[in-house]
C-alpha cells in the first residue's frame, strides 16, 4: 500500500514537475523561440496520454484511497487516537492539495496548447 502511494506521488511530483518546465518555456531568457515552440509542440502531442494519466491517479486517489484514509481517520478518532487522526487527515489534505495542483497545471498546459493550435490554423 505504501509503495503505491510513494508511486503515485513520484508520479504526480513528475508532472508537477515536467509541466512547470513547459510553464517556463513560454517567456525564454535565451530569446530561442523555436525550440521552445518545438518542445511546447512535443508536450502538446502528449497532452491525451498526460490527461489519462491523471485521470488514472485522480480515479485511484478519490474512489479508492481517500475513502480509506477517511475510514482510518474516523476509526482512530473512535478509538481515542486523536493525533493519529490528525496525522491521516494531514496526508489526505496534501492528496487532495497536490491533487489541485496537478490538475491546476495541466489547465495551463491545455490552455497553451490550444492557443498554440489556434493560432497555427489562423496561419495556414
Amino acid at each position: 500500500m505504501l509503495r503505491k502511494i510513494i508511486a503515485g506521488t513520484a508520479v504526480a511530483g513528475a508532472l508537477t514537475l515536467g509541466f512547470a518546465g513547459v510553464a517556463g518555456a513560454d517567456t525564454p531568457a535565451s530569446g530561442n523561440t523555436a525550440a521552445n515552440g518545438a518542445r511546447l509542440a512535443a508536450v502538446c502531442a502528449k497532452l491525451p496520454q498526460i490527461e489519462s494519466k491523471v485521470q488514472d491517479l485522480e480515479n485511484k486517489a478519490n474512489n479508492t484511497l481517500i475513502p480509506k484514509l477517511e475510514t482510518a481517520e474516523t476509526n482512530a478518532k473512535n478509538a481515542g487516537h486523536t493525533v493519529l487522526a490528525n496525522r491521516i487527515a494531514d496526508r489526505i489534505a496534501r492528496i487532495q492539495k497536490r491533487e489541485a495542483r496537478v490538475n491546476a497545471r495541466l489547465q495551463k498546459v491545455e490552455a497553451k496548447c490550444a492557443t498554440t493550435s489556434s493560432g497555427d490554423t489562423a496561419n495556414s
